[in-house]
């Protein structure tokens, strides 16, 4: 008896010290940096996995651990939705996030992802800066790492793209930067601060983007070494404005304007500088992979400035690359300038995780890569070599579906609007000519079905009543938030994809559930994280519960995903 209780004093007097040794207690990462890449398909990694660098791509591969199959789980998978679902693990059905647009009845007219007309620019103009989080309903895996450090960790979201930094970054965000093409920097809005940071002016009054626009695009590699590439001039490709042909090089000083421009400005004496920019064609920097390059120098940037990794708490930073998005939507998956913007990213992102070395020391930052959606093959290509596709028109899709209820029903305006693939029909309209709703959401579903490219279309009333837990009606219920979704969802046929162009088709796009645009990759690597690779099947809504169990704080507060064990190492 005396011995059992001279162990037990012993251990109530250890107690205190065992606990301050616990490493769940205490031990995080530095620096979490989330990584998401626009349009990236899961076989990228290893198409052009032989002309990839060593300290890439392949260092993320060779030392962290790869799901090999992971999947969005919803439709539709577009890049709002898409970064939403990453950071709040869960999707569209919980967290809001239903497109990059869609129909506000009681507005009567489309919005934006991240468009709030109560914040205003900062460091830009009205149109790319009245941007904020507050159409995304529930917190991200960055809003909770905020809550759990009592708002003493950092978190900063960067992108090219509005949505790429705005919603990764969460609701607390310390700020948020995306680029103002008409200027040529990087901006913020007033949801985040009232003025920008010096090290931001600083940094935009470098003129980067103009210095990486004043040279050609030029190939990486010589071009016939792009062997995992279609010929370098095919007519499913889309040429740049001011273009014949979409081949190389692209003459970016000349389409731009940059250094035309520049030059009139300063050959016009008493003429104010800011005559270039006005001139300029800024924007064009999104469709080369120096977009990418220009998103990198600004993520070490804010590295460095704000200290991330480097105070004593976990940070985060929310980085996203979107130029490989719109290279792919105009040239499409097949083009040699979609394999040289990622042979290039693969070089910025071996620049990126040697300077994470550097600055926050090995091993000590904790990243994971994945995409937002991925994205499918062009329809012409697929059909030059004999395989199925096709297009449709979104606005030939409304119209007729608008005729066929004319007829039914007399004139009216009942189809308010096709976003999504999602009919919005005019529901004041139907009360007002006493027809029943759900029947006329049948009546379009019959009409759908028989149109062109048309797989499957499912009325609202079935997704609000049902449950499904696999199969295409699982992907529409988890992509259906009742306030914000239409009242019928199309399906197209695999292969087949939204033109807006139609009929002509220039590069691709994205948005389906077939496994085309759905199957990314995701690699966890740094702190923590062992070696491996896994083929049982993960979903990105995963992503954050996992981090959150690495970091040990809560999961999103709509999460619905599930912390992948493997990598975790239980």
């Amino acid at each position: 008896m005396k011995k059992c209780l001279i162990l037990l004093l012993a251990a109530a007097l250890a107690g205190p010290a065992l606990a301050q040794k616990n490493p769940k207690a205490v031990d995080r990462p530095k620096l979490v940096v989330g990584i998401v890449v626009d349009q990236m398909r899961y076989d990228y990694l290893y198409r052009y996995w032989a002309k990839y660098g060593n300290d890439g791509f392949k260092r993320l591969l060779g030392q962290g651990f790869s799901y090999e199959n992971t999947h969005y789980n919803y439709v539709p998978t577009y890049t709002g939705p898409g970064h939403a679902s990453v950071y709040t693990g869960t999707t569209p059905s919980v967290h809001g996030i239903v497109g990059n647009n869609w129909y506000v009845r009681a507005a009567g007219r489309e919005t934006y992802v991240t468009e709030d007309k109560t914040v205003q620019p900062v460091g830009g103009t009205a149109l790319a800066g009245q941007q904020s989080p507050r159409n995304m309903l529930t917190t991200t895996i960055t809003d909770e790492l905020r809550l759990a450090t009592n708002f003493q960790s950092k978190v900063i979201g960067v992108c090219i793209k509005d949505r790429g930094s705005i919603l990764p970054a969460g609701h607390s965000a310390n700020a948020a930067y995306w680029y103002d093409g008409a200027n040529g920097a990087f901006i913020t809005s007033t949801y985040y601060q009232s003025a920008l940071p010096e090290w931001v002016m600083q940094f935009n009054s470098r003129k980067l983007a103009e210095k990486y626009l004043s040279k050609p695009w030029e190939t990486l590699l010589p071009i016939e070494q792009y062997t995992e590439s279609s010929a370098d001039d095919v007519a499913w490709e889309g040429a740049f404005k001011g273009e014949a042909k979409p081949v190389f090089p692209h003459n970016l000083p000349l389409l731009s304007g940059i250094n035309i421009a520049a030059e009139k400005a300063g050959e016009r004496a008493g003429v104010d500088a800011s005559a270039a920019t006005q001139s300029a064609n800024y924007d064009l920097i999104r469709s080369t992979p120096f977009g990418n390059s220009l998103t990198a120098d600004f993520a070490m940037e804010t590295v460095r400035a704000e200290k991330l990794g480097q105070r004593g708490q976990t940070d985060f930073l929310a980085l996203s690359f979107s130029s490989t998005d719109y290279v792919g939507h105009q040239f499409g998956t097949t083009a040699i300038e979609t394999e040289d913007t990622y042979l290039r990213l693969d070089q910025d992102l071996a620049r990126f995780l040697a300077f994470l070395d550097k600055t926050v020391g090995k091993g000590n930052a904790l990243v994971f890569l994945t995409a937002d959606h991925a994205a499918a093959q062009s329809p012409d290509f697929m059909r030059d070599k004999h395989i199925p596709a096709g297009s449709v028109g979104p606005a030939l899709m409304r119209d007729s579906l608008q005729q066929m209820l004319v007829r039914r029903h007399g004139a009216g305006n009942w189809v308010l609007s096709y976003e999504n693939q999602q009919v919005y029909l005019n529901r004041p309209l139907i009360a007002e000519r006493k027809l029943d709703l759900r029947k006329v959401q049948d009546e379009v579903v019959d009409a759908a079905v028989r149109l062109t490219g048309v797989n499957r279309a499912i009325a609202a009333d079935d997704l609000q009543k049902s449950h499904w837990e696999s199969g295409m009606l699982m992907y529409l219920e988890n992509g259906y938030f009742p306030k914000r979704s239409g009242d019928v969802m199309l399906v197209l046929e695999p292969g087949w994809l939204e033109s807006y162009s139609y009929p002509v088709n220039k590069g691709t796009t994205h948005g389906s559930m077939n496994t085309y645009d759905t199957h990314v990759p995701l690699v966890f690597w740094g702190w923590h994280v062992r070696k491996g690779e896994s083929n049982a099947p993960a979903k990105i809504t995963d992503i954050a519960p996992t981090v959150a169990r690495w970091l040990h704080i809560q999961e999103p507060n709509g999460c619905t995903g599930q912390p992948l064990q493997e990598v975790l190492g239980r």
